[in-house]
């Protein structure tokens, strides 16, 4: 075993790892024979966990890889106290139980996990946390060894998709109502939907995507794909936004690189989407750049700095309570070097005044804890164009305020959008596509946006992104697996 030398490298233990491989099995099996069997009693007093041993030391072992997988040294953080175990918590799908402690002591003890003891200094001490767990040299040398990748680990069904958190962001009970069971029901049919769906890059002969800087390495799994929704502040009037696709966690160039069932996608958002919802507020559409300063104070600055800065300093002060700490949000948003990270309070002061010359009705929603509220309402637009095009069995790939579907869908996608934001706004909002060569607030003439999908198409069929041998053998392989016909790259039968 290898001391644990950064304990605070981790993230919590995600109970919902899952997976029915029979090579998972089979490594489950054998880490139980060696670690586990005579070591941890399967009966005693008391009432049987919902979960056997097994599979509760099925999802550790599958929790473990999947950081292993992620980052080598990564730690998975996991209470020790039998307390923390709620095996009727609507997160708890898997019923992980108190008994998984004596399975991470087991493990422990044979030298298939390094492990950190957890710290307590009192109520809110700093140094406070979890024991940390990860992956020896010898479990990782069986896990080189196991005949089972990365993307055959999946979620548990049945997992809570609707998420209700506290201020402190923490998971909270709740009872169910009318409003949730439908939340759920649609959320569901979308996710069983998506899974239905190819949705994959051509040009990636691995089903992942790895982002390295100086510091770290993140990698994006593209079997990442069921959508959950969180509310915040024990509140069903905040927040609601959408989370889980791994199309979330790229940017618009590795967007504009998916393919829906082999078709190509075009992106479409709002057009600064809070500003906007704060002008219909006041009964107003918003019909220009609300972040394009033309002030000479900033003339030694290329103008599409000046704007990123006036953009990320504006949303920034509308979801911020208070000014000093918007500031502060605002420069460590910005990476080293950047010249946003050093822009003092009186710099930001006299952005957010030339902002509010060209748009004064903003002046009494900065600083005013509005986000959490303007993303209520924009998840509720979301809400409304997934159930639209769920029922139509049309898949739609969302990241908040801006909507992926397949190239030659683009007038409906755009239909959807301008119906669901007058429902929740009480206004059409203006929308934009992700086409090259323009920037948001430039429109995009029809001829110019037809010739793109034109492009696209080609692009995927003969041009520069015709697929690679990986992704069509996973196409093949999810065309047996759904018995689903999806097209020129596939096997041609379903």
């Amino acid at each position: 075993m290898t001391q644990i030398e950064n304990p605070r490298h981790s993230r919590p233990i995600d109970v919902h790892r899952w997976s029915d491989h029979p090579e998972v099995k089979d490594l489950v099996e054998c880490v139980w024979k060696w670690a586990i069997e005579g070591e941890v009693s399967e009966g005693g007093k008391g009432p049987k966990p919902k979960t056997p041993f097994r599979k509760q030391l099925r999802v550790v072992i599958l929790d473990l890889y999947v950081a292993w997988k992620d980052d080598p040294e990564l730690c998975i953080g996991v209470s020790m106290s039998v307390n923390s175990y709620n095996t009727g918590s609507r997160y708890n799908a898997l019923h992980i139980s108190k008994k998984i402690i004596p399975i991470i002591e087991a493990l422990h003890k044979k030298g298939l996990i390094d492990l950190a003891k957890g710290s307590y200094g009192g109520a809110g001490a700093k140094g406070n946390r979890t024991t940390r767990i990860r992956a020896s040299r010898t479990l990782q040398g069986w896990f080189e060894k196991a005949k089972f990748k990365r993307e055959d680990i999946g979620r548990a069904e049945g997992e809570e998709v609707i998420v209700l958190k506290d201020s402190d962001n923490r998971q909270i009970e709740y009872e169910d109502t009318p409003q949730t069971h439908r939340w759920r029901e649609e959320l569901r049919a979308y996710n069983d939907l998506i899974k239905r769906t190819f949705v994959d890059v051509p040009s990636l002969q691995d089903p992942v995507l790895i982002f390295e800087d100086l510091i770290d390495s993140r990698y994006v799994f593209l079997n990442h794909n069921r959508t959950h929704r969180v509310f915040s502040r024990g509140s069903w009037d905040l927040h609601g936004r959408f989370y889980g696709g791994w199309w979330q966690q790229i940017g618009s160039d590795w967007r504009a690189k998916i393919t829906i069932d082999a078709e190509p996608v075009l992106e479409a958002d709002f057009e600064g989407m809070h500003v906007a919802m704060l002008f219909a507020r006041e009964g107003l559409a918003l019909t220009y750049d609300p972040y394009a300063i033309s002030d000479e104070s900033y003339q030694n600055l290329p103008p599409k700095l000046v704007r990123t800065l006036a953009k990320r300093l504006v949303l920034t002060a509308i979801n911020a309570k208070e000014k000093s700490a918007a500031y502060k949000a605002f420069r460590e948003s910005f990476p080293s070097g950047h010249p946003g990270k050093t822009r003092k309070d009186k710099d930001l002061d006299g952005l957010l005044e030339q902002v509010l010359k060209r748009s004064p009705i903003l002046g009494d929603y900065l600083f005013a804890d509005q986000g959490i509220h303007l993303m209520r309402q924009d998840s509720e637009i979301t809400s409304l164009i997934h159930k639209r095009f769920t029922e139509k069995g049309i898949p739609v790939l969302s990241v908040h305020d801006s909507y992926l579907v397949d190239c030659r869908l683009v007038g409906e996608l755009r239909q959807a959008m301008q119906e669901a934001s007058e429902e929740v706004v009480g206004r059409p909002l203006r929308m934009s596509y992700n086409v090259p060569g323009y920037e948001e607030f430039m429109p995009v003439e029809e001829d110019a946006l037809q010739a793109h999908v034109h492009h696209l198409r080609w692009a995927v069929y003969e041009g520069e992104q015709t697929a690679c041998e990986g992704y069509v053998e996973r196409l093949r392989a999810f065309e047996e697996k759904t018995r689903k016909s999806i097209g020129p790259f596939g096997s041609g039968e379903g």
